[in-house]
């Protein structure tokens, strides 16, 4: 530590080391193109594979399909997050320390050197960026690697949604019938038609209702939020609204695809609170971390919802 305080904090030298729709959609361009893209196209082999390999009905097929991509692609990613930002919340009493230190060492520069205030916070901040990196690279936890998941999640889910579209207005064909033709009749129970949206509303419905619990999970496991988190709560609470009305006019191919993608990420959420898999996906034990995470949950949310 003394080395690493002394070596890196100031670099060698000391002081000297500071100064260095059911019909077709309108033709809007920006949607079109999107659908004509090459990973739109990868999407709808896949799923037309898919449903030929299995002999699923086509309902069956879309949420097998988002079954598999949730688990297979981005449980690991989220695992991933999950550990990256375990181990950035371990080292956080490290770096209060070595910022503490730091902030001496540059006061003391500052006074033989005479720096003015503006020169002092310039030089704290550029050293304490460079020791910041190096704990990033010691303990593999750069924070771009736990934004990973959503870099990946979004377009594959844009891309699968794009290709269900394709399916449900006739742009895509397999052996044997169409497949606009085959989702029309390989839907289940009130959405029979997955080329028609939900005239119910249910499917919306629940997905909104999934998306608003999914935020609310995230808001309840925090003790206090930061007004970046405040603002970034309050926008996904009006996504998960928004996509109700977007739900309801688009195919029911489309909102199923939805709902089962956002009914596993709620799972997936839940399953990462366990102990028991947290210790399997080698996530690090933090300070935050509870041996009830379930119960405290239940706990905080009659604490947030009911008992007011």
């Amino acid at each position: 530590m003394r080395g690493l305080l002394r070596g890196r904090l100031l670099g060698v030298g000391g002081c000297r080391g500071l100064s260095g729709g059911p019909g077709p959609a309108p033709a809007w361009g920006w949607w079109e193109a999107v659908s004509g893209w090459a990973p739109v196209g990868w999407a709808e082999a896949g799923l037309a594979g898919l449903q030929a390999a299995s002999g699923l009905p086509w309902w069956a097929t879309v949420v097998a399909s988002s079954a598999l991509l949730r688990t297979g692609l981005t449980l690991p990613l989220a695992a991933l997050q999950a550990r990256v930002l375990a181990k950035l919340e371990n080292l956080q009493p490290e770096v209060r320390g070595l910022a503490q230190r730091l902030r001496l060492e540059v006061s003391l520069c500052a006074q033989q050197r005479r720096w003015s205030p503006w020169a002092a916070r310039f030089h704290f901040r550029k050293n304490l960026k460079r020791i910041v990196s190096e704990l990033y690279v010691r303990d593999n936890c750069h924070p771009f690697k736990a934004s990973l998941l959503i870099w990946i999640q979004v377009p594959v889910w844009v891309f699968v949604s794009f290709a269900l579209r394709n399916f449900s207005i006739g742009r895509t064909a397999s052996e044997g019938l169409p497949v606009q033709e085959q989702l029309s009749m390989g839907g289940t129970l009130w959405f029979t038609d997955l080329t028609a949206p939900d005239q119910t509303l249910l499917l919306p419905i629940t997905l909104g209702v999934l998306n608003l619990l999914i935020v609310e999970i995230f808001v309840l496991q925090k003790t206090k939020l930061s007004r970046i988190q405040k603002y970034a709560t309050h926008f996904f609470r009006g996504m998960s609204v928004l996509m109700v009305p977007v739900a309801a006019t688009v195919p029911s191919a489309m909102a199923l695809y939805w709902v089962s993608s956002s009914l596993m990420g709620l799972s997936h959420n839940l399953l990462l609170r366990s102990p028991a898999f947290r210790r399997l996906c080698c996530i690090p034990l933090t300070k935050s971390d509870s041996a009830t995470p379930y119960r405290d949950l239940v706990a905080a949310a009659c604490a947030k919802y009911l008992l007011k």
